[in-house]
């Protein structure tokens, strides 16, 4: 009896250590990165002869700032101060070992004129500008091949004009791509945070072929009928965390993606490990978490807990289609709530955007392992539409206690899709039946590793554990 009693306690602290672990692995992917960091030399934009009225253009006063701050690279860093006023600007480069720092009052406004935001080559993994064919516009702030870059302040402000930009979109009279507020390709240990962005021609905040991003503490605005104006948009990036953010916007909260049909498929760069957490978002044109439709690279490893969604189109959404390829597997999302949602969660197969029609038709994703838990919503249109792909079954996607309010006479619409629920309302479709006589295998979203748990019908894989072990060392003592 000595020795069960040891057994169990020892047990017992295993669950415990493994448990902690659990609830904060959402913030080992970005362990040790502060918003904070002294830079041993700092300047305010106005020595270099800006004026903050407006109107002014201050592309150069920008550019001649982060040119001499680089000379202190190697030397501990330095800050660019952004003090108060409004700084009409083209778009700029930052460089490696550096602080953007605007004061609370300071407005970074993104010029009207087209030409002040450069061209660049497109995407290797998309093959050609999102919107168009060819080059595509650079972000009003850009990064490459950059590390150690905080962009910060005292929820200060970087409004991208956009509307300029949503009209000619509209009209079709983009000649490019539009550019994004932020984009940072190929860098490592990134903090973005303490700031508003407003108004940005296409996505906000891009980290592309990045690792080591931090995203909190910032507010997101557009309008609701501003197009494709997506939120925080990590692309073929690792060990990405975004928290504590509020997005109002005519796009995705937060898209995942990795690339577009054979282009991503041949770069080959997934999104892994991407920790998501207390997110409050409202969209009129998307969802609130979304994956795809650019997953060509592979998508795995993605936690998002804590999730507020409001007036929206989708709470959640998954989005692909033939020809993507690539993955989207091991997605944990857990504690959300809805209010005024049309759909609570899709999930697609025929999503059908391509670069071109050189995509490979037989290219289709593999997309498993897909928990969806612990989510409440009132005023919801419909609970879900969940369809795979014809020949490629979307499998072992779960769905558990999820209590909706449901104005359709037809909640749920599933098809080529397996999986399991539990403790849904109102009852999920046939194709997830817990009743089906199979051991279900969900993903339980320890994404430290890709381990797999049988499903348990109320409590977490741990709890069901501490149960099973509880109740066999009684029938041994």
């Amino acid at each position: 009896m000595a020795r069960s009693a040891l057994f169990v306690f020892q047990f017992l602290v295993f669950v415990t250590i493994f448990e902690t672990h659990w609830s904060s692995v959402s913030g080992i992917y970005c362990k040790d990165m502060a918003s904070t960091v002294y830079r041993p030399h700092s300047v305010t934009l106005t020595e270099f002869g800006a004026v903050g009225d407006g109107k002014t253009l201050n592309t150069k006063s920008f550019q001649n700032a982060i040119f001499y701050l680089n000379s202190f690279a190697d030397k501990g860093g330095a800050q660019l101060f952004v003090p108060a006023g409004r700084w009409l600007t083209g778009g700029f480069n930052l460089i490696s070992h550096l602080t953007l720092s605007l004061d609370k009052d300071a407005v970074i406004i993104g010029s009207p004129d087209s030409s002040d935001w450069p061209l660049m080559d497109p995407l290797p993994s998309y093959g050609r500008g999102r919107e168009l064919p060819g080059k595509r516009h650079q972000s009003l702030i850009f990064g490459w091949n950059l590390t150690d870059v905080i962009i910060t302040g005292a929820n200060g402000t970087i409004d991208g004009q956009g509307l300029v930009w949503w009209d000619w979109f509209h009209n079709h009279k983009l000649n490019y791509t539009r550019p994004h507020l932020i984009e940072l390709m190929y860098s490592t240990n990134v903090v973005i945070s303490n700031l508003t962005f407003k108004n940005s021609p296409f996505w906000n905040i891009h980290p592309v072929y990045c690792s080591q991003v931090l995203v909190e503490h910032v507010t997101i605005l557009a309008p609701l009928d501003s197009p494709n104006t997506d939120g925080i948009n990590p692309d073929s990036s690792t060990n990405v965390c975004i928290n504590h953010c509020y997005v109002r916007n005519g796009g995705d909260v937060i898209s995942i993606k990795s690339g577009w049909d054979q282009y991503g498929i041949s770069f080959a760069r997934p999104s892994s490990n991407v920790s998501i957490s207390n997110i409050t978002g409202e969209t009129r044109g998307g969802a609130g978490i979304a994956i795809g439709s650019e997953m060509s690279g592979g998508i795995s490893e993605v936690r998002a807990e804590g999730v507020h969604i409001v007036n929206s189109l989708h709470g959640i959404r998954v989005k692909t289609a033939p020809g993507r390829g690539g993955y989207v597997t091991n997605v944990y999302v857990a504690d959300v709530s809805m209010h005024n949602v049309s759909m609570a969660i899709r999930i697609t197969g025929n999503y059908g955007e391509h670069p071109n029609n050189n995509y490979d038709r037989n290219a289709l994703p593999v997309i498993s392992n897909i928990t969806i838990e612990n989510v409440v919503g009132a005023s919801v249109g419909v609970a879900g539409i969940l369809e795979g792909i014809e020949g490629d079954n979307f499998s072992s996607i779960c769905i558990s206690n999820v209590s909706l309010s449901v104005q359709s006479r037809h909640p749920w619409s599933c098809s080529l899709i397996e999986g399991y629920s539990n403790s849904v309302t109102p009852e999920s479709c046939e194709q997830l039946s817990s009743n089906s006589g199979q051991t279900p295998v969900c993903y339980s979203g320890v994404s430290f590793s890709p381990s797999q748990v049988h499903a348990h019908p109320h409590r977490n894989s741990v709890g069901g554990l501490v149960d099973f072990v509880l109740h066999l060392a009684s029938n041994i003592m």
